[in-house]
């Protein structure tokens, strides 16, 4: 059965992480670029864009493994989550004095600063962490990660290359994550291999970062033996197939009160999870024309709510009477 050779101590993420540019899953053409930049070493200061899990800190770490000798690792590479720890303080000092001191062992060796969810940063500190990087040294360099790159500021946009990592297929996350399943051993059913793997890809939405938690959750929770895809969609936030069907069918026969008795079934509900299945369900409902748009904007306001903090069943249950009232009428 290979069971007692399955890893559940470490994160699959980290420990199928990308080592090397080649295994940076379909993100060619900014690999190529990098690669050139890396080989050459002029490489300028840079902006890694997309959406989540595309390999942008993966990428940053492959550079800093290239660029910075083993031996100086550590005190030539400063990485941050810029969402938890950069502020005005703490860019005046811990910043600014990576940048200003001496460089480790060897003078005029490459410094990297690795910045995460650098769009998270306020604008003000981003004006102090532009005056850093226009005043560093040539040895000094900035990469910056972001999933909005509308959120940084013009002066650092100017001041960096971008590269725009792009939305992963299907048929390459699962390809990763049959790899990770032959690497650790796992014993998926063949007759429900498939569908298995396409339940995987819809919850992770092309992030192969979730799409790999999704399944070393699945095989620590033991949900393998018995497959069945809808446990694991109720264990990720989502509707399983038979409950959201349900819920479909009383928004078509405009019934409120049993749609939100469907609701209240569910334990284990992620709102942004449950808007992400209604939307891509929008086409199994009759919805009058001219109120689509209308529609996908409520659909904007909810989410839009929830994040403010806005109680999540209530918007729900407002979403829903939304779609009731935009659906076709029965004919009488």
């Amino acid at each position: 059965m290979g069971k007692l050779l399955i890893d559940l101590e470490s994160p699959w993420v980290e420990k199928y992480r990308p080592q090397t540019f080649e295994e940076v899953v379909s993100q060619n053409l900014a690999v190529e670029n990098l690669k050139e930049f890396v080989s050459k070493g002029n490489m300028p200061h840079m902006i890694f864009t997309g959406p989540a899990g595309t390999g942008k800190t993966s990428t940053a770490l492959i550079i800093a493994k290239h660029a910075i000798k083993k031996e100086n690792y550590f005190s030539n590479v400063l990485e941050l989550n810029a969402s938890d720890t950069v502020r005005m303080n703490y860019v005046r000092s811990v910043i600014k004095n990576f940048v200003s001191q001496n460089l480790a062992l060897e003078r005029n060796a490459l410094k990297l600063i690795i910045l995460d969810e650098a769009d998270n940063i306020p604008n003000q500190v981003q004006q102090a962490l532009r005056r850093i990087i226009e005043k560093s040294s040539l040895n000094v360099k900035f990469i910056l990660m972001c999933n909005y790159i509308n959120r940084i500021i013009d002066p650092i946009i100017s001041r960096c290359a971008v590269f725009r990592f792009t939305n992963l297929s299907k048929d390459k996350v699962i390809e990763r994550l049959r790899f990770i399943a032959k690497k650790e051993n796992l014993n998926i059913p063949q007759t429900e291999e498939n569908k298995f793997y396409e339940t995987l890809f819809f919850i992770s939405g092309g992030d192969l970062r979730k799409a790999i938690n999704a399944l070393q959750m699945s095989v620590a929770l033991e949900l393998l033996k018995n497959l069945d895809s809808n446990e694991i969609l109720k264990v990720s936030g989502f509707l399983d197939n038979s409950t959201l069907n349900e819920l479909l069918e009383n928004i078509r026969s405009k019934n409120l009160i049993r749609s939100r008795k469907t609701l209240e079934t569910v334990q284990t509900l992620d709102a942004r999870n449950f808007l992400r299945q209604m939307i891509g369900s929008l086409n199994e409902l009759d919805i009058q024309p001219g109120y689509l748009n209308k529609t996908l904007s409520y659909f904007g306001d909810v989410d839009y709510r929830i994040s403010q903090g806005a109680d999540e069943r209530i918007q729900l249950m407002s979403l829903i009477s939304h779609l009731i009232k935009s659906s076709i009428k029965e004919k009488e």
